[in-house]
């Protein structure tokens, strides 16, 4: 074997394993210090662009979550006031059946089913939602539209029916001639349907609220396991690789000091 001092083979391969050791711990403790295992898109590229599509999932599903939230806002806003118009119906129905009373004073009967029907015109138009018309006049029906899901296409459209209000003429016209032959029962369907509308499409919003939770929450794990540091593995990688890095400078040095053996030739 040559023995020469121009070129020490044996240095430049322990400065060589004192590069990749001194890397790896510098590797470790930034892992350490960021509780990142991805600290750039170069210690994992797959990895990164796969988390980061996870993240933009998340991000959408929370969204989605928020829009169900709303939606069921708006159903809770909208059912509060259908119930009120169904306890004014039947109050109003409760008014008739006194008229057909040949001793009850039908002019002040008349007068209580204006008032209701007032009432029930009024909750009509004033019932909103953040300024958007839930309730309206003659023949309205309205949609609301929510992204309910991570695509763009799952989607959840909430209508109550048409609810026509037509028969509210017959209440706020009331009159001791007219309370008798006054019909509820159009109004009186068209709201209790919405009311069962109402509380289906809320147990449907239910079902995708839960459904989100579980496919955040394993979304979210899987972003875990590709971009956040296990602690103690890499404390160990850190320790382990500190004392490589000990050993690796004192063989270094050795190494280095290996061709000043060669002056003993020239004694």
């Amino acid at each position: 074997m040559s023995f020469n001092i121009n070129t020490n083979l044996g240095a430049l391969s322990a400065y060589n394993a004192l590069a990749k050791v001194t890397g790896q711990t510098q590797s470790a403790q930034l892992r350490l210090a960021s509780q990142k295992r991805i600290n750039s898109v170069s210690d994992d590229t797959s990895g990164y662009q796969v988390g980061k599509e996870l993240q933009g999932k998340i991000s959408v599903m929370k969204a989605a979550q928020g829009n169900i939230g709303a939606a069921k806002n708006l159903l809770a806003t909208a059912e509060t006031a259908l119930s009120a118009i169904n306890d004014l119906i039947i109050q109003i129905k409760g008014k008739v059946a006194d008229a057909t009373d040949p001793t009850k004073n039908k002019t002040a009967l008349a007068n209580d089913v204006k008032a209701l029907g007032d009432e029930i015109s009024s909750i009509f138009s004033n019932t909103k939602f953040n300024d958007t018309q839930l309730l309206s006049g003659t023949g309205y029906s309205a949609t609301f539209t929510f992204q309910t899901g991570e695509s763009s296409s799952d989607t959840t459209a909430v209508n109550l029916g048409t609810l026509n209000a037509t028969d509210l003429s017959s209440f706020t016209g009331a009159s001791a001639s007219s309370i008798g032959s006054i019909d509820v029962s159009t109004l009186e369907t068209l709201v209790k349907d919405a009311l069962g509308k109402s509380g289906n499409f809320v147990q449907r919003l239910d079902v995708k609220d839960e459904y989100l939770t579980n496919a955040i929450a394993n979304a979210s794990a899987s972003v875990s396991r590709i971009f956040d540091t296990d602690m103690a593995m890499e404390q160990l990688n850190s320790t382990k690789n500190q004392v490589g890095g000990q050993i690796s400078t004192s063989m270094l040095s050795q190494m280095n000091s290996a061709p000043s053996s060669i002056l003993s030739l020239f004694r």
